[in-house]
């Protein structure tokens, strides 16, 4: 007499399932994550079909149940597998790794900032966060900004929809105002740093006070026509023109390059402790002042 051990039908239907389950996923497209949370409960009615198949054509009287417990103990291990699959997919941390996985670096152009200057604005205060920025002087009547930005993304969705999610401006009084924000980062196991390379143009005529957060600054005063301040920038590597009217002072610097005899340069403190460097720059008579404070590396470039 033929034995039907129970299992042996649910395994076989199983692996059928589970390989047309992913064979149609190749040309239809499916989410293998998702076939393989949602196709595991077929499990179960095979199963539960097969067992109640035996007892309905079993011509036994009393029919006993054999089960082939190899085979049952791997379908329980395809439907845990299922299981977890549908635990991680509803916690969100299955379409977190998804992501993840299928994340590419893309670079993006900053949205577009600028704000209209008029003569009842002398001063302006820029504060910056810690990405690459080169400020320039210009001859326009506003301050504008514009740059790229590079970050990981699996949709290619661009992170700021206008210029309000990247700076905020506030005229008071004479001042205007501008603070750069810090791009939105994640957190955790799933880390994506952001990287900011922007040019901040600045009316040639007005006051400047820039204050930043180890920075790396591009400083380019151009046709300077007025006092400029730069405070708490990593390393400052400023341009001039060799006929521009300025005199630039650098104090507390841990460094300073230039072409030689561009510098005066005075040293003070003790080499085991720290050498702390003041340095001058003077091109023509020096009229208009850029002051350099709390900056480690400061480089002058003359041209």
């Amino acid at each position: 007499m033929r034995i039907w051990r129970v299992g042996t039908f649910s395994m076989g239907a199983s692996l059928v399932f589970l390989g047309l389950f992913l064979f149609l996923s190749r040309f239809l497209g499916f989410d293998l994550v998702h076939v393989m949370s949602a196709w595991w409960p077929i499990l179960l009615i095979v199963l539960g079909i097969e067992i109640l198949l035996y007892l309905f054509f079993s011509r036994q009287e009393k029919p006993i149940l054999k089960y082939d417990f190899v085979s049952i103990i791997f379908v329980g291990l395809l439907g845990m597998v299922g299981i977890l699959f549908a635990t991680l997919s509803a916690t969100g941390i299955m379409e977190k790794v998804e992501e993840v996985v299928a994340r590419e670096e893309v670079s993006f152009e900053l949205p577009d900032f600028s704000y209209k200057m008029d003569d009842s604005i002398k001063r302006v205060v820029l504060r910056t966060v810690d990405y690459q920025t080169t400020i320039e002087a210009t001859e326009e009547k506003e301050v504008s900004m514009f740059g790229t930005y590079r970050t990981q993304t699996s949709k290619k969705e661009k992170l700021l929809a206008s210029a309000d999610d990247y700076v905020y401006a506030n005229q008071k009084g004479d001042t205007l105002y501008i603070n750069v924000k810090t791009l939105p980062n994640e957190s955790g196991p799933f880390y994506s740093h952001r990287e900011v390379a922007s040019t901040i143009l600045i009316p040639k005529g007005v006051e400047l006070e820039v204050i930043s957060s180890g920075t790396d600054i591009i400083l380019n005063p151009r046709d300077l026509v007025n006092h400029w301040s730069i405070n708490g920038a990593s390393s400052l590597d400023v341009k001039v023109a060799e006929n521009s009217d300025l005199t630039i002072a650098a104090v507390g610097v841990g460094e300073v390059n230039g072409k030689d005899g561009a510098w005066k340069v005075t040293e003070k403190g003790d080499p085991n402790e720290g050498i702390e460097r003041n340095a001058v720059y003077q091109s023509g008579e020096g009229k208009y002042r850029i002051n350099i404070t709390n900056t480690y590396n400061v480089s002058l470039n003359t041209n």
